[in-house]
């Protein structure tokens, strides 16, 4: 069975993930952010497509990287939104704005930490939220970003937007 093209695509790591390796490791493990998207970069390449990773402390970047995603030609969005996930309206609204799926992802699992992080204000307008299987969580949304891309035909697919079940809300 042949593999349908797909366009590349984009992942977003927000705030301190480039403290990978170093910060809290006990939660966050002991992996660096360039081991992490050396990981993605394989894991891409085994699926027959190419990543582009980067990472911003800063909002108005992560902002502006979602909103030119689909004209810099990307079919989709990895996006771990870090310590954005709890309260960011700007990137929500980027998220609801884009026409390409995003998947959020979490290295750890964010339902259940501290309560403060336990709600994604991203979630509800995101395709999916992956969380919880350290830098597994990453291969993991690439290959759910993959299956929520539209078809390369151009036909674009509906993305539904539904709030997260009860229980995680």
């Amino acid at each position: 069975m042949a593999r349908r093209a797909t366009r590349p695509i984009l992942v977003l790591h927000g705030p301190n993930l480039n403290l990978l390796g170093r910060r809290e490791p006990g939660v966050y493990g002991r992996v660096s952010l360039p081991e992490v998207d050396r990981a993605i970069n394989r894991h891409a390449a085994s699926r027959g497509t190419q990543t582009v990773c980067r990472q911003s402390n800063h909002e108005g970047q992560l902002v502006e990287w979602i909103q030119g995603a689909a004209a810099e030609g990307f079919g989709a969005i990895v996006f771990n939104p870090g310590a954005f996930t709890h309260y960011s309206i700007a990137l929500r609204d980027a998220v609801s704005a884009v026409t390409v799926p995003v998947v959020e992802v979490h290295l750890s699992n964010i339902h259940s930490r501290e309560e403060f992080r336990r709600s994604s204000v991203i979630a509800p307008v995101a395709a999916g939220q992956i969380s919880g299987f350290g830098p597994s969580s990453y291969l993991l949304g690439l290959d759910a970003a993959l299956a929520a891309q539209p078809a390369a035909t151009g036909r674009a697919r509906a993305r539904t937007r539904r709030p997260p079940p009860r229980s995680l809300r």
